[in-house]
């Protein structure tokens, strides 16, 4: 044990020590500019990775710690993540905000397809941006990602999308949800179905609750309401590795040989369901002080899955050329864009059809 400890350091701790010295900086400013939240930690960290990958020539000791950090400790963050879904308080809001759900993520993926069919986008950053868009930012390109083997630039180029679009939401959906004359509650389905990124999402609220004096609530609820797209992570990973299952084996039929689905099952999301079972089952049985100790170490853990990211994103900026994202963002951009206005808009109609406003 103590060999493989030692192994480890020697291999890879450099990298990943130099991972969380991108993340800290990334993490602190946005604790100390609360304007910052629109952009969030991780977008800062990936652009600062891609900086500093340019002035730094020899990388040989430390890629292997990139690497780990970039794979391994992306897939820890959607583990962790799971200690912040309570299920029992996602299925309160469901009835309402299911079907929307339902309905924006099914037009995001339908989107994603026909634009990486009409423009020749690449399967595997179309998938993201797709997966990105449609249910919740970094946090789901996070668990896709490994399943279909994305690159550091692919993943890069689909959280570039991501973060700019959510910055134009929480920019944006705020005075457009008072222009439409939407209620309390329509504007948290709004926020909660039509942005995709937790920052963004808490940001768009939050001025909502500024300007119309609502006492938080709106945070809240657009808050629940993003948590219930975070479960789709689950059947959307797994249908991502049934179809890499399928194409490995088309694959390797004329070399004799068959992939099998335990070989490339998601491990990591069982975790993720174990870990938001754990919190479901904690918050429903403990009282008093076990279930304020609870939340404190669930409160912790969301943290960590957080600066987890940030560390993945700052290692994915290492490894990222940022002339060549460039160069290949006006297609993914494009994709992006109708991605958006498909989901802003179903969340729109369903609301008006269902009559929430």
């Amino acid at each position: 044990m103590i060999q493989k400890i030692n192994d480890f350091i020697k291999r890879k701790g450099k990298g990943v020590v130099f991972c969380v010295a991108i993340a800290v900086p990334a993490w602190i400013l946005v604790k100390l500019f609360s304007p910052l939240e629109v952009i969030g930690s991780p977008v800062i960290a990936i652009l600062s990775g891609m900086l500093i990958t340019i002035f730094i020539k020899d990388k040989s000791s430390l890629k292997e710690g990139i690497s780990f950090t970039s794979k391994k400790i992306l897939q820890y963050a959607v583990i962790l993540l799971g200690f912040g879904l309570n299920i029992a308080t996602v299925g309160k809001v469901g009835s309402i905000s299911l079907p929307i759900i339902i309905s924006t993520i099914s037009t995001a993926l339908l989107t994603a397809f026909i634009i990486h069919k009409a423009l020749h986008i690449p399967s595997k950053t179309a998938a993201l941006i797709g997966v990105g868009s449609s249910i919740c930012g970094g946090s789901a390109i996070a668990a896709a990602a490994p399943v279909i083997k994305a690159d550091d630039e692919e993943i890069a180029q689909a959280v570039s999308v991501i973060f700019f679009f959510n910055v134009l939401a929480a920019l944006i959906f705020p005075s457009l949800g008072s222009f439409l004359g939407l209620t309390n509650e329509g504007f948290g389905l709004f926020a909660g179905t039509a942005i995709n990124d937790t920052s963004s999402v808490t940001a768009a609220a939050s001025t909502w609750d500024t300007l119309h004096q609502t006492g938080g609530t709106v945070l809240e609820y657009a808050t629940i309401v993003k948590l219930t797209r975070t479960l789709a992570i689950i059947p959307i990973t797994l249908l991502l590795a049934l179809l890499r299952l399928k194409k490995d084996n088309t694959a390797a039929e004329g070399k004799g040989s068959a992939v099998n689905l335990i070989s490339i099952f998601p491990m990591f999301i069982l975790y993720f369901i174990l870990t938001s079972i754990i919190t479901t089952a904690a918050v429903t049985l403990c009282h008093g002080e076990a279930l304020s100790a609870a939340n404190h170490l669930f409160s912790f853990f969301k943290q960590l899955s957080k600066f987890f990211i940030v560390m993945a994103m700052g290692a994915i900026g290492f490894n990222t050329d940022i002339v060549k994202l460039i160069k290949g963002g006006k297609k993914p951009l494009i994709m992006g864009f109708f991605c958006w206005i498909a989901i802003a808009g179903v969340s729109l109609l369903l609301q008006h059809l269902l009559k929430i406003w």
